[in-house]
């Protein structure tokens, strides 16, 4: 009998915000340790979509436009002076990347692992060449 990988399922329906959560996670916890040191106050949320005000504060109109989004200042803008500030938000919208995952047809854990490190980078404040040097030391 043929074992699936775990890590990717064949889907009977679509996976739900815990799946994706758990892909996120695993994805920070491969992150390399200069990193990961400073995700530990990072709120990861999985929703399905973002909410009108956060379209409209970005300009789109269509929601399935938006896998992920960073809420914070990156690291180094933070300051002492930010004590009573939210704790930096990392959004991954589920809907959004499920759409992608059909449209592109790559691999939901790989998708998912991406839309995670291009917003970790935000919260680093990282070009999009550095993104993609971190998103290759994630991979498996």
């Amino acid at each position: 009998m043929d074992r699936q990988d775990p890590a990717r399922p064949n889907f009977a329906e679509a996976p739900d915000a815990a799946w994706i959560e758990s892909v996120a996670r695993a994805t920070i916890d491969r992150l390399p340790p200069a990193f990961a040191a400073h995700l530990g106050d990072v709120v990861l949320l999985v929703e399905d979509f973002a909410d009108d005000e956060t379209l409209a504060a970005l300009g789109l109109d269509d929601p399935f436009e938006l896998t992920g989004l960073y809420n914070g200042r990156p690291v180094g803008e933070k300051s002492a002076m930010d004590s009573g500030a939210m704790p930096d938000r990392i959004h991954l919208y589920r809907r959004a990347i499920l759409e992608e995952w059909i449209e592109t047809g790559v691999r939901l854990d790989d998708l998912v692992a991406h839309v995670t490190v291009h917003e970790i980078g935000h919260h680093f404040g990282l070009s999009d060449a550095d993104m993609h040097a971190l998103e290759d030391s994630v991979e498996d």
